[in-house]
């Protein structure tokens, strides 16, 4: 097929209009896009729960309309006008304000602020940088925190909340990879082999835990990386150990927190937010130029479960807010 050029494009299109949202492949000029100094030409994006939610409008994701969806892109520089980024440069961005109040990467071509654009580590091509995407980042930013916060191998066991999801595989495999004993937590009695061949040690069926709330459980748990938020962290918090600390990422179990002052007052528990789109420039290069070297997940091709184009994209939104997928799925831009 013919190459797209910045003339004509294709997009994923989100529209919201009051309480109706729609998306569709439209097809784009470079001047319909939001402003910046890079211009990328778009192989690679990925699915995100984020991107899900914002392309049927189940979360109330876009600030402006309409956007292209898409959280995550990663592809070849066509136009600079920022120092330090140069045409044919392999690059990546993620988050920001990308399919929130900026055009996103599900689309040929990408325009951004050059601050956005991150060069891609030498152990990186824009594929596997996708399999990453914020998933990987966030993984990575959770994995900083707690080690920040003492947290080490020896400290005992790490629990993954939601760890057949995006964010739960990258990070089971990273701490398996950093020498971390893991245990992962699922609703998906299917996806136990999955999860001990990205390193899990053990796997807790969520349907056989307890999760009512009482102020302080047995402790169990160094530290933990939870991707659900509601009971599932409310449960955390009162059986993580003396001095251990969660990073909190999720609310797909809800966003209500109902705890008491007890764990952080007895056992000096530590509760972490983690946001992935507003992570500092900096610590961001810094934590990819990890992810692309000594933090580098050992089974990205295990945590790949599907790989779809513009085209076919659009199902996959529904699936994953159903729970019915797994992993990370690549989003391939091509026409």
């Amino acid at each position: 097929m013919t190459e797209p050029t910045p003339e004509s494009f294709r997009a994923l299109r989100i529209h919201q209009d009051e309480d109706v949202t729609r998306s569709d492949i439209e097809t784009l000029t470079l001047n319909q896009l939001s402003a910046g100094d890079i211009v990328i030409r778009v192989r690679w994006s990925s699915l995100n729960y984020k991107d899900a939610l914002a392309a049927t409008g189940e979360g109330k994701i876009l600030r402006t309309s309409p956007l292209n969806g898409g959280i995550d892109a990663a592809g070849t520089v066509i136009h600079s006008n920022h120092p330090g980024i140069k045409i044919d440069q392999a690059v990546l961005v993620t988050g920001y304000g990308l399919s929130q109040t900026h055009d996103g990467g599900y689309a040929d071509y990408i325009r951004v602020p050059g601050e956005w654009v991150i060069p891609l580590p030498n152990a990186l091509d824009p594929r596997s940088a996708m399999i990453l995407g914020t998933a990987g980042l966030t993984a990575a930013l959770a994995l900083h925190r707690l080690e920040l916060n003492g947290v080490a191998p020896t400290s005992g066991p790490i629990l993954v909340s939601g760890a057949s999801g995006g964010v739960g595989s990258i990070a089971i495999n990273l701490l398996s990879d950093q020498g971390y004993q893991v245990i992962a937590l699922s609703g998906k009695p299917d996806q136990h082999g999955y999860l001990k061949r990205l390193g899990a040690d053990d796997v807790l069926l969520r349907t056989n835990m307890d999760f009512s709330h009482r102020p302080l459980q047995k402790a169990r748990w160094a530290g933990a990386i939870d991707t659900a938020g509601g009971a599932i962290l409310d449960w955390l918090i009162s059986t993580t150990q003396p001095w251990g600390c969660i990073a909190s990422i999720g609310m797909a179990a809800g966003t209500t927190l109902n705890t008491s002052v007890m764990p952080f007052i007895l056992r000096g528990v530590g509760l972490l937010g983690i946001t992935s789109a507003g992570c500092p420039t900096e610590l961001r290069h810094q934590l990819w130029q990890k992810l692309g070297s000594e933090w580098k997940p050992s089974k990205l091709e295990d945590i790949v479960t599907n790989t779809v184009t513009l085209d076919t994209l659009q199902p996959t939104f529904r699936a994953m807010l159903d729970g019915k997928t797994h992993g990370r799925t690549l989003v391939k831009i091509e026409s």
